[in-house]
């Protein structure tokens, strides 16, 4: 079996390789030939940490396996950690035999980045100028540097709940030369594109905050409760996910459905979009919407490239088992 350790994965894995990688995985889930399993996830009365598994199997590129990992929300004010903790592991599905395990910190930012990047790549206006940001944590700093390569943009505006924390995307902008601002949530409609990236369990974009013809990336929804945008904003929007499935059960939405303001099959997977057999967005003045919940697949999709490039480069450790 082969370990990558988490301290080499910087050096193997770019935003453009992500991308691709995310891509053609939500290509293969439209087409049925890569599929999730059931998400574990649960609070575990310990550091009110939520902890689980993602797991699937990719039949087009042979990746089957499992993340295991969550959220310590209070890593890094006591021990300088992140709060996102996560390893992935990789089986060989002729035999079953473990193949590899892969340090997921890096990895998850990078493919939770590039899923809203995809997004944005197929669902937002060409001519989109404007970026804003619902979020400025550890995630927003990948999220908007993946972002900034999809569109011209000439703009980047932020809120953040803890303003002092605005900086982290400030300088993301600063260093691709653009100029930031910090907003009001009702300044947001100036954006053309608009990534929320918390962890709220409330709320916080609303409907009078988006323009019409904005494309927006939900990103932080991943658990039952959770909420970024109001239903409303939903029901008033072409809505695409990674997985339905989990869309309408612990993604963004999933309030939606439930209160009844949006149909179930009324949200779309974006792999139909890669693949021609949707049209995506149909007019310069509609809202498009991305529920990104994260599923497995994208995990091992990227961890699978990770392997073979750790072992070209001999930095991968093999272990008897």
């Amino acid at each position: 079996m082969w370990i990558v350790p988490e301290r080499e994965i910087a050096g193997l894995v770019s935003r453009e390789a992500a991308f691709d990688a995310v891509e053609q995985v939500f290509a293969a889930m439209a087409a049925g030939r890569a599929n999730n399993f059931p998400v574990v996830r649960e609070a575990i009365g310990h550091e009110n940490a939520l902890y689980g598994f993602k797991g699937g199997f990719d039949q087009l590129g042979g990746a089957l396996g499992l993340k295991a990992g969550g959220y310590w929300p209070n890593n890094l004010e006591k021990r300088g950690l992140i709060n996102h903790q996560s390893t992935v592991f990789l089986f060989d599905p002729d035999t079953g035999r473990p193949v590899a395990m892969v340090g997921g910190n890096l990895l998850t930012a990078l493919r939770t980045a590039a899923a809203s990047s995809v997004s944005i790549q197929h669902l937002s206006r060409p001519d989109a100028r404007v970026i804003g940001m619902v979020g400025a944590g550890h995630q927003a700093t990948f999220q908007l540097r993946a972002a900034l390569e999809q569109r011209s943009f000439e703009k980047v505006i932020g809120w953040n709940r803890h303003p002092e924390m605005l900086p982290n995307i400030q300088k993301v902008a600063e260093d691709a030369d653009l100029p930031f601002e910090a907003v009001e949530l009702g300044d947001l409609s100036e954006a053309d594109v608009i990534i929320t990236i918390t962890s709220s369990f409330g709320p916080i974009l609303m409907v009078d905050h988006v323009a019409p013809g904005t494309h927006i990336a939900c990103m932080g929804t991943d658990t039952k409760g959770k909420q970024e945008v109001e239903a409303r904003l939903l029901a008033n929007s072409l809505v695409f996910t990674d997985e339905v499935a989990q869309s309408i059960s612990i993604g963004e939405a999933q309030h939606a459905v439930a209160s009844g303001a949006l149909a179930s099959d009324a949200v779309i997977e974006i792999g139909r979009v890669i693949n021609g057999d949707h049209p995506g967005r149909q007019s310069a003045d509609e809202i498009t919407l991305f529920d990104g919940t994260g599923v497995g697949l994208q995990d091992l999709a990227v961890a699978a490239k990770v392997v073979d490039l750790a072992i070209e480069k001999g930095v991968a450790i093999k272990v008897d088992i």
